[in-house]
């Protein structure tokens, strides 16, 4: 699963990465967690991509209340498109998740060790996301979203079974614009993304606590 990220490349970069016409007002993040508010990237008029925030945990349209958001912060890839929670997200409500990095926790005998996968050259990325409207009654819509994952790559398989979908920036403008009859090539887009492209750092155990926000996050472990 993806259970935390990171996004503390902003500005200009960002917004490079993720083709906005405009950089986005944001703070840097060391430490996402469910429940909190990401910036997604979403299909807009004219073909323009709109940026957004969304609530992370995904609460599908026919839902009853919002608790089933903390059992859909992520969608597996090989089953999201015939899943009721996710099915009509994947046909019509597909987004970009804005990172820059994200925590898997590898088991140690008793403990587990927090690592931070990074791009090896610092950059963002797009994660694969779906996102819902729901309007509760009586109350104010939300909007929320979920991560798609997959198997992990060389790198990641030691430490984790499962990898958020990461999608190079040739695959982002068909993940936000295909129609519903291309089902099968959005899902041949939902594969591990090349190891040799990235790092696992190990980090601080203060990465564990979501009330810590800050750089020591992703300070690697030998400094603590």
């Amino acid at each position: 699963m993806c259970g935390r990220f990171t996004l503390f490349v902003v500005g200009v970069d960002l917004a490079e990465v993720m083709g906005l016409d405009a950089p986005v007002d944001l703070k840097p993040r060391y430490n996402i967690a469910p429940g909190q508010e990401v910036l997604a990237i979403r299909a807009g008029a004219k073909a323009q991509r709109e940026p957004c925030f969304l609530h992370w945990g995904l609460i599908p349209s026919w839902a009853k209340d919002s608790k089933i958001a903390y059992k859909l912060i992520n969608a597996r890839g090989e089953t999201v498109h015939e899943k009721p929670s996710f099915r009509a997200a994947f046909s019509k409500r597909r987004c970009l998740l804005a990172a820059d990095g994200f925590y898997e926790w590898q088991g140690q005998g008793k403990r587990k060790q927090p690592y931070h996968i990074r791009m090896k050259t610092g950059s963002a990325f797009a994660l694969a996301g779906l996102w819902e409207r729901w309007e509760p009654e009586g109350g104010d819509p939300v909007e929320s979203c979920t991560i798609i994952t997959t198997a992990p790559n060389a790198l990641l398989e030691p430490i984790h079974d499962r990898m958020p979908v990461i999608l190079p920036p040739e695959h982002h403008e068909i993940w936000l614009t295909a129609g519903p009859d291309h089902g099968a090539t959005l899902r041949e887009l939902l594969k591990p993304y090349p190891d040799e492209a990235m790092e696992a750092v190990a980090v601080s155990t203060l990465v564990n606590k979501p009330s810590v926000d800050d750089p020591r996050c992703v300070a690697p472990a030998t400094l603590f």
